[in-house]
């Protein structure tokens, strides 16, 4: 079995494979790196199938560590640094780690995990934890060379947890002989869709504990280019890192691109990197409002996918099909796209419903099969949960999520829909609908906006908002209540928790406000 990593570590060991603001990491230090971990899990009789966990930043070790887990065909859970200590519990024992490694950066919230009694489980620290051990002195001991045994594992990452309590994606694992030989199963897919080489100089500005940021590093570094890896998402600083690392590619969220479009006018302007030729974005929907204003900006370089931890397919569009297709977010390169309705019939193209995948190797939430059966239609097609139309050229146009559908009255409202409409407005930076319960309608819609930095009169702007809906929006479409925010609820890599809005609106109903 060959692996991407190892066969550029050979080829060319001092190649960089990452790059951070203080140093690089060559593909013969990430191969050494992987390799000790590696040993490490056999060192502590860890076998094919079971479970590691960890709590770490923006450095080498989360790609070390997947690169050894694949090898030792185990199970590897990137835990986000960012979750409360019950939440870091929650994922560590749920997925049933039988080693644990995290950074002493978040000691506060990963030391109760030594606390609690766990028969089997081993804690490492890079640094010092209370009850952990130090990962160092054992790692410098182990050999820099692979494990006699080497059988593909996986990642097993955990959803966003948008729509309630993360829930564990896993898939049995791959055998040897279908594994087969060249890049590792979780790089394939990206290295052939996307087109990624060994002349890819790729910037990730994303945290690496989420499924797309690790796996597209690690596929860049399958595929034998550099990933420029930064400790923590600065605006300004990506734009200098672009135009200073020669950034080929590079990936973001939308948020990420509000952010970017923020900055002071000259900075934009000033902005010049003629060799960064693809911007990928994807993970949350992009408004084409804001998608319009980046591609004024860089130009026709902008690529959008849409795909989901679960993995069950994957579509995806330049900038020249976005442009003749406006809020689309592409046509299948991965998987069959499939639109059932209620009863899991198939709708024609231009009819709205739940959107499926067919062709990939079904996943489950571990666990827990009567969530895997909510995600799987009678047919065996499987779902991210969203609802959308394809149109007669195969492109998927995405409406909601099923679980922020809004009923008023019998009437089905989409809140992304009224969004994006609002959004049309210069003065709203942001905005997100959420459902309020009602007494006679079930539902209604509230918009929660996020003012621009020209807006002085929020009392002005609400007024404007309701006069622009009138016009733009039907009559059952149209929000029954502003409310003027300073910031909507996102996770860190920036997609919208609608439903912190909707238990907030909830609480007020009930206690009757």
């Amino acid at each position: 079995m060959q692996y991407g990593l190892r066969d550029w570590a050979r080829r060319q060991p001092e190649r960089p494979a990452l790059e951070f603001d203080d140093g690089s990491v060559s593909y013969a230090e990430l191969e050494g790196l992987a390799n000790r971990y590696a040993q490490l899990f056999r060192h502590h009789g860890l076998s094919r199938g079971d479970h590691i966990a960890a709590i770490l930043g923006n450095t080498a070790d989360p790609l070390a560590l997947a690169w050894a887990a694949y090898r030792c065909g185990l199970y590897y859970t990137p835990v986000a640094n960012t979750f409360s200590a019950p939440e870091i519990a929650y994922i560590v024992d749920n997925c049933d780690a039988r080693l644990v490694l995290a950074d002493a950066r978040y000691a506060g919230t990963v030391a109760p995990l030594a606390a609690v009694p766990s028969p089997g489980r081993q804690h490492y620290a890079i640094g010092d934890i209370p009850g952990f051990t130090p990962l160092e002195p054992v790692l410098a001991g182990m050999p820099a060379t692979p494990v006699a045994d080497e059988t593909p594992g996986a990642l097993m990452m955990y959803s966003s947890g948008t729509t309630g309590a993360p829930k564990g994606i896993w898939r049995p694992l791959w055998s040897r002989e279908d594994a087969g030989d060249g890049p590792p199963v979780f790089a394939r897919d990206l290295i052939q869709i996307f087109g990624l080489s060994s002349d890819l100089r790729y910037l990730s500005p994303a945290p690496l504990y989420h499924a797309a940021p690790l796996r597209w590093s690690l596929a860049v570094t399958a595929a034998g280019g550099t990933a420029v890896i930064m400790r923590k998402f600065d605006a300004e600083h990506a734009l200098h890192l672009i135009e200073t690392r020669s950034i080929t590619m590079s990936q973001w969220v939308p948020t990420m691109f509000r952010r970017l479009l923020d900055l002071p006018a000259g900075r934009r302007e000033a902005f010049h990197a003629p060799w960064h030729r693809t911007a990928i974005h994807a993970a949350a929907p992009c408004s084409p409002e804001l998608k319009r204003a980046m591609i004024n900006w860089w130009g026709p370089i902008l690529v959008e996918y849409y795909s989901g931890s679960e993995s069950v397919g994957l579509t995806c569009l330049d900038t020249a099909e976005w442009l003749r297709k406006p809020g689309s977010v592409g046509r299948a390169v991965k998987g069959v796209l499939h639109i059932l309705d209620e009863d899991d019939q198939e709708l024609p193209p231009g009819r709205t419903g739940r959107v499926f995948f067919s062709g990939i190797s079904a996943f489950q939430y571990y666990k827990d099969p009567a969530k895997t059966a909510g995600q799987t239609s009678r047919q065996g097609f499987q779902t991210l949960g969203e609802i959308g139309r394809v149109d007669e050229d195969g492109y998927l146009f995405l409406a909601d999520r099923q679980g922020d559908l809004i009923i008023s009255g019998g009437v089905n409202i989409y809140p992304q829909e009224l969004e994006y409409a609002i959004e049309e407005l210069p003065l709203v930076a942001e905005c997100a609908v959420a459902a309020k319960p009602h007494a006679d309608y079930g539902e209604t819609p509230v918009a929660f906006v996020v003012p621009s930095r020209d807006v002085t009169d929020e009392t002005a702007l609400v007024e404007t908002i309701i006069d622009f809906c009138r016009t733009r929006l039907g009559r059952t479409k149209q929000p029954r209540e502003i409310r003027v925010v300073d910031r909507l609820p996102r996770s860190d890599v920036g997609k919208l928790l609608r439903r912190v809005l909707r238990d907030q609106l909830r609480a007020e109903a009930e206690g009757g406000s």
